[in-house]
């Protein structure tokens, strides 16, 4: 039998991808004072260098990611960038691997985009982002993109 997900672009402002993103907001603001959260709203997720993934289950949308284009900077050595933003399975979901599909679709439109670098800032406490990550060859690395080293940070690379 074939896997019913499909992770395509979409829209993040559908009333059930805003259901996702809300879910994800309220648990980030559960780990980390408001001040320490870099979330990209919605009307930042329709703008032209991002990139937005929905994954569905059927019809149900079950997951996101999002990418930003970014151009380099002094952090970078001046290499252009993508960032990872808004990467989040339903809690329901996890464990049928949607985090690493829903990575892998992002890094697709990053080299689709010419970009040849993938970076993230998630929290160091969220345990299994981080091990996402890990596993889908990102690298640990300093802070980039304006983000402040507050100790709640992890900050991770990986070339594509």
């Amino acid at each position: 039998m074939s896997d019913p997900i499909v992770i395509r672009r979409e829209r993040p402002d559908q009333p059930e991808v805003v259901a996702l993103l809300s879910a994800l907001d309220a648990y980030l603001m559960s780990l980390y004072p408001p001040q320490a959260s870099y979330i990209l709203d919605v009307q930042a997720l329709l703008a032209d260098d991002v990139a937005f993934f929905v994954a569905r289950d059927g019809a149900r949308a079950v997951g996101t990611a999002a990418c930003r284009r970014v151009p380099g900077g002094p952090d970078t050595g001046g290499q252009p960038y993508g960032e990872v933003k808004r990467m989040y399975v339903d809690p329901a979901q996890r464990g049928r691997r949607l985090g690493a599909r829903l990575l892998g679709a992002v890094e697709d439109s990053l080299r689709d985009h010419g970009c040849r670098l993938s970076l993230l800032e998630t929290g160091r406490d969220q345990h299994e982002a981080v091990a996402l990550y890990e596993r889908c060859g990102y690298t640990p690395r300093g802070p980039f993109g304006g983000y402040p080293d507050n100790g709640l940070s992890a900050f991770y690379g990986k070339a594509l």
